[in-house]
């Protein structure tokens, strides 16, 4: 396992499970990539603010949460229609920041429709 700022600079799905050295199945990542990431995404924001230990446990736990998303779906989890949907009608569901919550570049685009202007990046 690599170091925090590396870890932070990660941005494709399949780095983060080569960074923990997680074995996955390449049809399932690229079938629900945007639901695991935008639940990992969740996860990895819980941490934020609290003293983990350091920056090992962090990774620790960063990686028991890709761990556990990743199950979830191989185990069939699926997200409802409202959590699908529910995506399209925040701001932070956008694809630019990905699972962002703290997007400052919303827009509204056209009849209460928002769209983020900022640059492509994944933000934890």
């Amino acid at each position: 396992m690599g170091t925090l700022s590396e870890f932070k600079k990660i941005t494709d799905t399949e780095d983060f499970f080569d960074f923990f050295d997680l074995e996955y199945d390449e049809r399932l990542v690229n079938s629900k990539r945007f639901h695991i990431m935008k639940k990992f995404g969740e996860m990895v924001d819980r941490a934020i603010g609290h003293d983990m230990g350091g920056d090992e446990k962090l990774l620790e736990y960063y990686k028991f949460a890709l761990i556990t998303v990743y199950k979830n779906f191989e185990n069939g989890y699926s997200p409802s229609a409202a959590d699908v949907w529910e995506m399209f009608d925040k701001p932070s569901g956008c694809g630019t920041c990905s699972t962002s919550t703290s997007c400052n570049d919303v827009e509204e685009v056209s009849n209460g429709v928002h769209a983020c202007t900022s640059t492509a990046a994944i933000s934890f």
